[in-house]
């Protein structure tokens, strides 16, 4: 939201659409904490690090006689602005301001994000814009077009501190204060430290170069998100629009991208960092306490609502299943099952689970326009999510000693099996009147992004989406041999995008397809599979098979390269595949760990399959891992 852009020369005519290529060469160089790139139109280096709080900037300008100038925008969001301002200070050092945005994938959201700017020097002209036109000497702009410059000697090496708060500008002028008194290179130093402390909660070691820096890469693109929210002093904006304090030692954060990210992410966060993901699952809380319902998708202090099912549910509940404690269990629990019942009312229009009426009434979702999503209706991949999401509730019910609860969420979890459709074996929509669509499982209009009635996938994709029954749902594909051939056809391409029966590896409901084949007797071909999708990806710019989405892909391939896979919402099993390294061990608290030995896995023809299981000395013929093991650790 805050974009700087370092040139030579004066402001130009339009800086507010003014750009400079950047060089993608040797120069330019990225790793956790640090960001380096050149400018060859003008010469200018740049260098990026970072506190929690604030971005640390330090420009190198040229010796060529020209000005050093840089133009600051909060007018230039990536959704675009409703409002942005700018004040650039009377003290020659300091600019401020905020930048109003939203719109996230076209959803009413909005968010107002403030800044306080601190330069290492004084500069020596100014201006600001408000999109029309550009006004020397002015010192304030307010328009969604709004920006200024700052001007500095030739040569100038500039240090620029930006610390942000979506409270206010004294939030921002506050954090600034906590956390921009070091130099850039001791920042750099502190968050490489930070990055590597913990990047260390897993080490590996193996032969290929290529194997361990997508691996780490992987692991750092899963540790990106959720952020923190709150000011360094414990201050955040809460979803009713009050300020609140977070306990003090904990965090509020903030962007849980939780369709994507519930199914492997959270899992691993919770496992390497127990803490951090229990205070991830009671912000989700406090989002509900403040506004009526957990939030799904939540973007800043508003739920976004983007994608279907209740996944903010089984986010929390696998948060909890693999080591986050600290949060309030029983409100998590009561607004969870508000939602299923009726429905999680929020703010603005927002509701948690739109049409949950009908849907008990039914015990599926009709193909209507009640549970339409993105310019269709999305009822059978809905009624998929929400059996996972009530599966969820039941196991989470269970933990907590409520037996009513898990008893009645075991059955609805279930529902499922209503869309199942036993003369083409596929899950497809169903009217209100209780008939199936007719003809094939699988219509496609290629200029769509998937299959009317299901969320980017069609039917052959989302059959595979039961991962909390998977033995009902072969015996309805009838059988395991039949459903192996069907996975076998299935899985002949890996990642095709959402309008063919084939896999899409690429995006979320795919995610647990390669590790099916454990469950059918055939864990050789998960061990295979994975590796094929594991070919995937790399150590490139684009070296993952589809979009990260805030660290589902990257966390796919950290569970895929350690050969293990966190295969069913709302528990701890973790199912089994080939490592990539020939050793990993996984640190968990209080000094235990686990520790994973496979000796050649990582080798010139890296071994693809397992010849032996050992849990703890002990042979074993199971495909997954004891459920204990993520707390008291093993080898």
């Amino acid at each position: 939201d805050i974009s700087m852009l370092p040139t030579t020369g004066g402001s130009g005519l339009q800086p507010w659409n003014a750009w400079e290529r950047i060089a993608h060469d040797d120069t330019e160089q990225g790793m956790p904490g640090y960001y380096t790139v050149r400018f060859p139109g003008t010469g200018v280096k740049a260098e990026l690090t970072a506190t929690t709080h604030t971005g640390v900037g330090r420009f190198s300008y040229p010796r060529n006689g020209r000005p050093a100038v840089l133009h600051v925008r909060p007018g230039s969001s990536l959704a675009g602005n409703s409002r942005a301002t700018i004040q650039i200070g009377e003290d020659n050092t300091t600019i401020t301001g905020s930048a109003t945005s939203g719109g996230f994938c076209d959803r009413p959201n909005a968010y107002t994000v403030y800044f306080a700017m601190k330069f290492n020097q004084p500069f020596i002209s100014y201006g600001a814009w408000d999109g029309d036109a550009v006004h020397t000497g002015a010192r304030s702009a307010n328009a969604p077009y709004s920006g200024g410059y700052v001007e500095f000697p030739t040569g100038s090496v500039l240090e620029v501190r930006t610390a942000i708060s979506y409270v206010g500008i004294d939030g921002a002028r506050a954090n600034l204060a906590a956390e921009g008194a070091a130099g850039f290179d001791d920042v750099r130093a502190a968050a490489s430290r930070g990055w590597n402390a913990a990047l260390s909660r897993i080490t590996i070691a193996g032969r290929k170069d290529d194997d361990l820096e997508t691996f780490y890469t992987s692991l750092y693109r899963s540790l990106l998100h959720p952020n923190t929210f709150n000011d360094a002093d414990g201050r955040y904006l809460g979803f009713d629009g009050l300020i609140h304090t977070v306990a003090i030692g904990h965090t509020q954060y903030a962007n849980f991208s939780d369709w994507d990210t519930y199914r492997c992410l959270a899992a691993l966060q919770a496992l390497l960092f127990p803490d951090r993901a229990g205070d991830m699952a009671q912000s989700l809380v406090n989002d509900a306490d403040q506004s009526g319902a957990l939030p799904r998708w939540a973007f800043a202090n508003a739920a976004t609502g983007e994608m279907t099912g209740d996944s903010v549910t089984p986010l929390i509940v696998n948060l909890n299943a693999f080591g986050a404690k600290d949060f309030d269990v029983k409100t998590a629990l009561r607004y969870m099952v508000d939602a299923a019942n009726k429905g999680g009312v929020g703010l603005d229009g927002y509701v948690e689970r739109p049409g949950a009426a009908t849907y008990q009434k039914f015990r599926y979702a009709p193909y209507t326009l009640e549970f339409g999503h993105g310019g269709w209706i999305a009822d059978a991949s809905i009624t998929l999510e929400w059996s996972v999401d009530d599966f969820a509730i039941s196991r989470f019910a269970d933990s907590l000693g409520d037996a009513a609860t898990a008893a009645d969420f075991q059955n609805r979890a279930q529902y499922w099996q209503n869309l199942f459709n036993p003369s083409n074996r596929s899950i497809v929509p169903r009217s209100w009147s209780g008939f199936f669509r007719p003809g094939a499982a699988v219509v496609l209009a290629l200029n769509n992004f998937g299959q009317v009635g299901y969320d980017e996938g069609n039917a052959e994709q989302y059959v595979w989406a039961v991962p909390h029954n998977v033995a009902d749902l072969v015996t309805a594909l009838g059988g395991r041999s039949a459903a192996a051939e069907r996975l076998d056809r299935f899985t002949k391409e890996l990642n095709v995008g959402p309008n063919e029966p084939y896999l899409w590896a690429g995006n979320e409901p795919g995610f647990s397809v390669p590790w099916l084949y454990n469950y059918i007797g055939q864990p050789w071909k998960t061990q295979h599979l994975v590796d094929q999708v594991r070919g995937l990806f790399g150590p490139t710019a684009d070296g993952e098979p589809g979009n990260d989405d805030l660290g589902a892909l990257a966390s796919w391939y950290v569970w895929a390269a350690l050969g293990l896979y966190p295969s069913t919402p709302g528990t701890s099993i973790l199912t089994v595949g080939a490592p990539l390294f020939d050793r990993a061990v996984i640190t968990l608290p209080e000094g235990r760990s686990i520790q994973i030995s496979a000796p050649g896995a990582s080798g010139p023809h890296h071994l693809k399959y397992i010849s032996g299981l050992k849990v703890d000395d002990q042979v074993t013929d199971q495909t997954s891992l004891p459920e204990a093991i993520i707390r008291t650790g093993g080898a």
